[in-house]
């Protein structure tokens, strides 16, 4: 008699036989039929609220077309509700690359290739598999008739020969996706060449930039970079290269300011919420740890502690800017060449083992990096990568119970009613919304508890040293498909099967250990338990359709912001933010569609009827992700499609992982039957399968791998054309050590946004503050967020400091007790993204690679701007614009940066506060002397001053360079070698 039968006479004893076998055999028809219904029917009704929204809300089903500028712009589309459909269907995949850029290609492509792959696979799947699997059965079980529908699929009531079909289904199912992977490899290999010989790449600067880090002491110099890459690969033109800088805590001082500023701004929000009826009592904090010893431990008015806590923190940050010349060179550095050719080929020669011990990669964008992972050494990375991946294995470990409790109880109630008599009652007496809730309940939690992992995985490998944020992004890819892999696949469907095998030698031992063994069948209880598991898995299949119908509807987005408006008081910052795009999670959703790859795969062949689910899931994905990647959602940094290759070696995974089912499969049911001898050939003739994977990883990696990632693997040669792809020759203006200099010496420190509905109340709330000299800070009615106390950094490793000049006094700082934090007012009808796209502070986090509303900060200057001598090897001129020019400065507005501020920006590296002179020599010095010592190269100096703008005795000209320009230099006992000017 079934266990299960049987009234528990002890709820423990009860427990442990729930966990030996989770899932009965006869598969409940109200689950699945809850779960088609629930899966289908909400998918339905999301996609027709979709269709009926979208063309009447911009702001939240088209932010990236709203904000994009021409370049990056999609589609216009009809405002019919499936007026969306044409434009989606239209488009090609090479506009899609200038459009979305190529990681959302490669996307996409993937996409395409899952929903084709599972398409053959259904066709061989139903069409060899269910026919086996009926007519085998239905010969052999005298029961068949009262065999639930979806279980006569399953081969647990087959025996012998008839495994052959699955033998010839694992060849056909892994010859289908090695094909399509070599297809689709092509296809990736070509658009990243073509994505090398596009304009943006072959004018960006890490496009031909190294970074090196772990550099021995003995080598941080500029000119130790070069002597170490020059080890690597000798080539015929020598870099540019800067050494970083310690900013030592630099950085932490603008996360604490930036969390202040936000903190302000939460308080004044619900403080000022309503202006005409203040609550009777200011808002009170606790004052931060390091603040605790001036204001003690006692809650303080919360408006005067965080507005004196920003002045402090600004104070702190000029303080450390000042002086970070003097600081101690780092163990990172970068090294930029005049040819993309060059540092591909010394990144290529020193993939393996780099010079001096140091490492060498091609560098990434300067807003990718992980600046703070950058001078680590191997010692604390080895030590980090140790104790966070021991506490991901104990994670692993802790996750098992809440999984085994999930699979035991949620997927069948009537195991909880075993140990829960009063559940049980209820349940007999509500059969079909029990069931109803089973079939959606069980899905729903495994999903829900998967939300939280990529969050917690993204800190551990920030914390143990990744150097950018797209290889962490493809580490969170592995690192997900692994913990999916062996919780939900592993552990979640076999460890029921297994205990109940532990339970059964257990029961046995009297007969002895090994005959115990011998008599469990293991092989035939794990295939039993796998093919009950089935079923959860078919349904955990169906409930993906709605959440594909859930990120089309953007529901998430729309009830978060709605609760956010209706719910809480939003600051301005965090209502711009809400209309921006929305980053596209590319850990996320990879790893969806690698779950349902390797699930498809796995429990395809004890379940065909997956294989069709899964195909249609895919079909509707890849018509809904391609409106999304263009009308939604934004690349926040492009990687040049490098996670194909990772993707390419986990689909390899899940085919092997299918096999090995197969095998399981084969060995329990076909060879163990009377025939063992002879049918033990089934098993051997599957030993190629691995063989075979490995073979053709091993083609890829000979004919793909290298040519995806270097643009080339020989140096730049006189013989090939140098020119641009323009036509121009290029020009040695990159200014790498600008350029990628660290954030924290330029960054610009944000403002605190007040809605302006509250600016007269601004004065009472710092009338202790309102006046500032003979300024007042509140007479402006839009503050800028750029009229901060922060530095300029013109030159070198952004390693000088500009003191903020007074707007009112030009060529005066502003007095230190003037550097008070101010307010920026904004209207209700300026909060909206579109008004702050082109602001720094919004741009970093929400402005698609930089590139989405603009000019590409990565972008070298334009062809034919005349080369500013910026970093020859650290040394630095001082490049200033005309005494003519207009001054940027524009506190009356909050809105975005003029495109010639932009294009400025860009150009220089840096971005010059408003209110700062960029000429405050020229007001004052007719002329500078320039002493250039007498060496042999001092002729080949004046020419160069000259085209900058000097005249032979070294002296500014009026008119400065041709780019409107002017400079002047110092040259020092250091600077008199050949070797800083040969290149």
């Amino acid at each position: 008699m079934n266990v299960y039968q049987r009234q528990p006479v002890d709820s423990t004893d009860q427990f442990l036989n729930l966990i030996a076998d989770p899932f009965q055999a006869e598969v409940q028809q109200n689950s699945i039929y809850a779960a088609i219904v629930y899966a289908f029917a909400i998918s339905g009704a999301l996609f027709l609220l979709f269709c009926f929204l979208r063309p009447r809300n911009s702001r939240v089903y088209a932010p990236r077309a709203k904000h994009a500028d021409e370049k990056h712009a999609p589609r216009q589309l009809d405002r019919k509700p499936l007026g969306w459909i044409p434009a989606i269907r239209d488009v090609k995949e090479q506009e899609l690359v200038e459009k979305i850029g190529l990681d959302a290609v490669v996307f996409l492509r993937f996409l395409r290739m899952l929903r084709n792959i599972f398409l053959v696979l259904t066709v061989f799947g139903c069409g060899i598999l269910i026919p086996v699997n009926v007519v085998g059965g239905s010969a052999f079980y005298e029961q068949w008739d009262n065999i639930a529908t979806l279980m006569k699929f399953t081969p647990q009531y087959i025996f012998g020969p008839k495994f052959w079909a699955f033998v010839l289904c694992s060849y056909l199912f892994q010859g289908t996706v090695c094909g399509f992977l070599w297809w689709n490899y092509r296809a990736v290999y070509r658009l990243k060449r073509a994505y090398f010989q596009s304009t943006d790449y072959q004018q960006s600067l890490h496009s031909r930039t190294l970074l090196l880090t772990h550099i021995p002491e003995s080598s941080r110099t500029d000119d130790g970079i070069a002597e170490l890459v020059d080890t690597a690969k000798p080539t015929q033109t020598l870099p540019r290269t800067a050494i970083g800088r310690n900013v030592k805590d630099l950085p932490k001082l603008i996360e604490a300011h930036d969390e202040a500023v936000r903190e302000l701004e939460a308080v004044l929000a619900k403080y000022l919420n309503n202006p005409e009826r203040l609550p009777e009592k200011r808002p009170v904090c606790e004052p931060e740890k390091d603040d605790r010893s001036t204001y003690g431990k006692r809650e303080v008015d919360a408006i005067d502690y965080l507005t004196d806590r920003i002045a402090r923190l600004e104070a702190q940050i000029k303080e450390v800017r000042e002086s970070v010349d003097k600081r101690n060179p780092t163990s990172y550095g970068f090294a930029s060449y005049p040819h993309i050719e060059d540092a591909h080929a010394v990144a290529y020669a020193s993939k393996k083992k780099g010079p001096k011990g140091c490492d060498v990669y091609l560098a990434p964008k300067p807003h990718d990096l992980l600046w703070q992972n950058l001078p680590m050494t191997r010692r604390t990375r080895r030590a980090r990568m140790f104790w966070d991946g021991l506490w991901v294995i104990l994670f692993t470990a802790a996750y098992i119970v809440p999984n085994i409790a999930t699979s035991v109880f949620l997927s069948d109630f009537s195991h909880l009613g075993l140990v829960w008599p009063a559940f049980q009652t209820n349940l007999a007496a509500h059969p079909t919304g029990w069931g109803i809730a089973q079939g959606i309940l069980a899905p729903t939690v495994q999903t829900l508890i998967y939300m939280g992992i990529p969050v917690m995985f993204r800190r551990l490998y920030t914390h143990s040293g990744d150097v950018s944020k797209t290889s962490r992004e493809r580490h969170v890819t592995a690192r997900l498909y692994i913990f999916f892999v062996f919780n939900n696949l592993i552990v979640f469907s076999v460890f029921g099967s297994a205990w109940r095998f532990v339970a059964t030698v257990i029961a046995a031992k009297d007969q002895g250990v090994w005959e115990a063994i011998r008599n469990a069948h293991v092989f035939s209880q794990v295939m039993t338990g796998l093919c009950n598991m089935s079923t959860f898995w078919l349904t955990w299949q169906m409930q993906k359709n709605l959440s594909a119908a859930i990120d089309i509807a953007q529901a998430w987005p729309l009830v978060w912001s709605y609760i956010q408006r209706k719910l809480f008081t939003p600051t301005p910052r965090q209502l711009i933010e809400l209309s921006a795009p929305q980053p596209f999670m590319y850990a996320e959703y990879y790893n969806s569609y690698l779950q349902v790859a390797v699930v498809g795969l796995t429990f395809g062949t004890l379940q065909p009827i997956i294989l069709p689910v899964t195909a249609f899931y895919l079909i509707i994905e890849c018509w809904f992700k391609k409106y999304m990647v263009q009308y939604v959602l934004i690349t926040k940094t492009e990687s040049g499609g490098r996670f194909w290759r990772l993707l390419v070696n986990r689909m390899l995974v899940s085919v092997a992982l299918g096999n090995a089912v197969i095998a399981l499969v084969v060995g329990a049911q076909g060879v163990g039957s009377i025939n063992s001898v002879s049918n033990g050939n089934m098993l051997y003739a599957m030993i190629p399968l691995p063989l075979l994977l490995l073979a053709f990883k091993w083609y890829c990696k000979r004919a793909f791998d290298d040519r995806l990632i270097y643009y080339s693997t020989q140096p730049f040669s006189d013989a090939e054309d140098a020119a641009s792809p323009d036509g121009k020759k290029t020009k040695r203006n990159d200014r790498v050590a600008v350029r990628f200099g660290h954030p924290a010496l330029y960054k610009k420190l944000i403002t605190p946004m007040v809605h302006a509905k509250s600016q007269h109340l601004l004065k009472e709330l710092y009338v202790h503050r309102a006046s500032i000299g003979d300024r007042n800070i509140f007479d402006a009615p839009h503050r800028r967020s750029t009229d901060r106390a922060m530095p300029t950094t013109p030159y070198g490793y952004s390693d000088v400091f500009m003191a903020e000049m007074d707007p009112s006094e030009p060529g005066k700082p502003v007095p230190v007790a003037q550097n008070l934090p101010g307010v920026e007012l904004v209207a209700e009808e300026d909060l909206d993204f579109e008004n702050f796209k082109k602001r720094a502070e919004f741009r970093e986090e929400y402005g698609g690679d930089g590139g989405l509303y603009g000019r590409p900060e990565d972008l070298i200057s334009r062809p034919g701007t005349p080369s500013t001598f910026a970093t020859l090897n650290g040394s630095g001129f001082f490049p200033h614009k005309v005494a003519g020019e207009a001054s940027t400065r524009a506190s009356s507005t909050t809105k975005r940066g003029s495109d010639e501020e932009l294009s400025r920006e860009h150009e220089q590296g840096v971005s010059y506060e408003p209110g700062y002179q960029r000429t405050p020599l020229r007001d004052h010095f007719e002329e500078v002397d320039v002493q250039i010592p007498a060496t042999p190269f001092a002729e080949d100096v004046l020419q160069a001053g000259r085209a900058a703008g000097q005249d032979s005795n070294g002296r500014l000209l009026r008119d400065g360079g041709s780019d409107g320009h002017e400079y002047f230099r110092g040259f020092g006992d250091e600077d008199t070698s050949y070797d800083r000017y040969r290149g």
